[in-house]
């Protein structure tokens, strides 16, 4: 009777180790686990619509004065701000401004990815994807990307969280709509690109940086406040 007591023990102990995560493609990158939600981002106000009125034609705009006024000192007068026109644009700005609200609401979807730095190296850049694929036709897929702005030490832990617009999938198949088991979408995190912070990259083999080229010029065009990703 003894001798059963202590088998189970023995055995907790001769057990093996459940096996972690490895990095995807070599990227030294280990993703812990990801999940996506509905959410609601409050975000700043753009600055208004400039006035596309065109300046009056008073003498101070003929070529000659418009040249010469190039050459005035910084913070000088505008004659322009002293039209009729001018001034009626400065009332539009002051009533926009007035109207809009400081802040602004958007409905949307935010996306997390909890993921390891595997190197030794600290981590400065992250290029990842969301992706969804339809489970009855796995050619329908839709990719969701983020570029992130961090600093992850080596075997530190850091979750990414991003938020768009756009919802996990543009088109879903009548099959996978039919699919009781409730599993329409299969859901994976990629990770496409990682910049650390002694120069060095390692970009995935399939993945091209020139297709998303203007949409990170986007993202990079305007400076960031306290988010820590941007879409793509």
């Amino acid at each position: 009777m003894r001798n059963l007591i202590l088998l189970p023990l023995l055995l907790m102990f001769v057990a093996p180790p459940q096996n972690t995560p490895a990095p995807q493609d070599g990227s030294s990158v280990v993703v812990l686990g990801s999940k996506w939600y509905k959410s609601r981002q409050v975000l700043e106000k753009l600055d208004p619509i400039a006035s596309t009125t065109a300046p009056a034609m008073i003498p101070e705009n003929k070529n000659y004065a418009k040249n010469a006024r190039q050459n005035n000192p910084t913070g000088a007068l505008d004659p322009n701000d002293a039209t009729i026109d001018g001034r009626h644009a400065a009332l539009e700005k002051i009533n926009e401004e007035a109207r809009s609200p400081s802040t602004r609401p958007v409905d949307g979807y935010a996306y997390r990815a909890k993921i390891q730095n595997a190197s030794n190296r600290i981590i400065e850049i992250v290029f990842w994807e969301y992706q969804f694929t339809d489970a009855a036709k796995p050619s329908i897929m839709t990719r969701r990307q983020f570029l992130c702005g961090v600093n992850i030490k080596p075997a530190k832990d850091k979750e990414l969280q991003a938020f768009s617009v756009s919802g996990p999938s543009d088109v879903v198949s009548v099959e996978a709509l039919a699919n009781k088991s409730g599993n329409a979408l299969q859901e994976k995190v990629v990770i496409n690109r990682v910049e650390y912070t002694d120069g060095t990259i390692w970009q995935r083999k399939d993945w091209n940086f020139g297709e998303i080229r203007l949409s990170y010029r986007r993202a990079v065009g305007t400076p960031w406040g306290t988010e820590m990703c941007r879409g793509l």
